[in-house]
């Protein structure tokens, strides 16, 4: 299995290996913001909490997925985020089906949670490229990947049909391997930087 389930942490945030003991804590995060209601998204609600753990367990079995818990510091579960689309054969990997409880949304939770997955799929996993992939209509999703530096591949249109039944135009960003030094130092410098 590649990549094999690591914890990971930060002054900001800890990403641990998804389990369903996590399970009543990202029920009340999931549920705080009502986030399920987006439609250019699929977050779980508060009652498919059990069913989206249980599912991302199932694609990690399958060495498709490795998901992670998103914690506080504190050890509070504020959302989940995973590795997914793993292809171990070339050794890329894309970041997704993430999200947050708003607590924590616009903070330096973000910015150091995927500082952590990218150091890890570079550092330690040696890919060659990160994904990522939102909605092209989700704009604050597509603003928070491009902050990271991540350069815009292309849309796929008509690429996947949402719960409502609507299509999804995918826009498909990336991060090269030679490009994670100086992603790295921005991202470090934009966890550095004083704070208004």
């Amino acid at each position: 299995m590649w990549p094999t389930p690591v914890t990971l942490g930060g002054q900001h945030v800890v990403l641990a290996p998804l389990s369903m003991d996590h399970h009543d804590a990202l029920q009340a995060a999931s549920a705080s913001g009502q986030m399920h209601r987006l439609w250019y998204t699929s977050i779980p609600s508060a009652d498919g909490m059990k069913a989206e753990i249980e599912r991302r367990l199932s694609l990690q079995a399958a060495g498709s997925m490795l998901p992670f818990t998103v914690l506080t510091p504190a050890g509070k579960a504020v959302g989940m985020t995973t590795y997914m689309n793993i292809d171990a054969a070339t050794k890329r990997v894309e970041i997704g089906s993430t999200w947050y409880a708003p607590e924590v949304q616009r903070g330096p939770l973000n910015t150091e949670a995927k500082r952590l997955l990218l150091a890890h799929a570079f550092d330690d996993l040696d890919c060659v490229a990160v994904e990522f992939r939102t909605h092209f209509i989700n704009h604050q999703s597509r603003r928070a990947i491009e902050r990271l530096g991540a350069k815009l591949d292309g849309v796929l249109r008509n690429h996947m049909r949402m719960a409502d039944g609507t299509l999804r135009d995918t826009a498909v960003y990336s991060i090269l391997s030679n490009e994670w030094p100086m992603v790295r130092s921005h991202l470090t410098w934009q966890l550095e930087k004083p704070r208004d």
